[in-house]
């Protein structure tokens, strides 16, 4: 499967083929990381369906977008997974998925399975601001522009003043991406950390549902 490019799966995000037996219902933001994991390991029994990303910042949305997507898909697989966790829906994600007899991945959002639920519950970071491989590429659709502080500056403050550091949780080893998240910090005035963390609990939860 061709990947379309960022821009494309943030405002449009990605078809399903049609091929498999189970379909991945996906965030947009993860697309790069599951058919990453799906070539890797020749899981030929998965197709991979992704929402727009850009519902990152509008979680009020996700609930219904799932729910109209497995009712318009779901019926020509075996299964659905979803590949978002909870994602700021406040448990209705989840308990949306129990109504429909799906299952989905666990963790409050996508920093914590990258990181691992278990390590990222640990640490109990309050004045974290996150980045993934994919919000790194997009951080001026999503933050600068996404929450108008290229128009508004003075936003800053409101959206980030509790914040101390911007974590990039990095999926590759790229340091290109690297030094695009330590300019992004820089932007918004917040110290830098990295930390590689690969797919996380992404790469076991598929390993899981492929084994299965």
């Amino acid at each position: 499967m061709d990947l379309p490019d960022d821009r494309t799966l943030t405002r449009d995000g990605l078809a399903a083929t049609g091929r498999g037996r189970i379909l991945l219902l996906a965030c947009g933001a993860l697309a790069r990381e599951v058919l990453d994991l799906v070539r890797l390991n020749g899981w030929s029994q998965f197709d991979l369906h992704c929402l727009p990303a850009i519902l990152h910042n509008h979680p009020d949305r996700i609930t219904a977008a799932v729910e109209a997507a497995v009712a318009a898909r779901g019926a020509t697989y075996d299964e659905v997974f979803v590949l978002y966790a909870d994602c700021g829906t406040g448990g209705l994600l989840q308990a949306a998925c129990d109504r429909l007899g799906v299952r989905m991945l666990a963790g409050p959002h996508c920093y914590s399975f990258f990181e691992g639920n278990v390590a990222f519950a640990a640490r109990d970071e309050v004045t974290a601001f996150y980045l993934t491989d994919f919000l790194t590429r997009q951080f001026d659709a999503f933050v600068w522009r996404g929450l108008g502080l290229d128009r508004h500056p003075e936003l800053r403050d409101m959206y980030f003043g509790n914040y101390e550091t911007l974590v990039y949780l990095a999926q590759t080893d790229d340091p290109d991406l690297t030094a695009r998240a330590e300019a992004a910090a820089a932007q918004l005035g917040l110290a830098f950390e990295r930390r590689f963390t690969g797919y996380g609990d992404l790469a076991t939860a598929l390993e899981a549902l492929a084994a299965a």
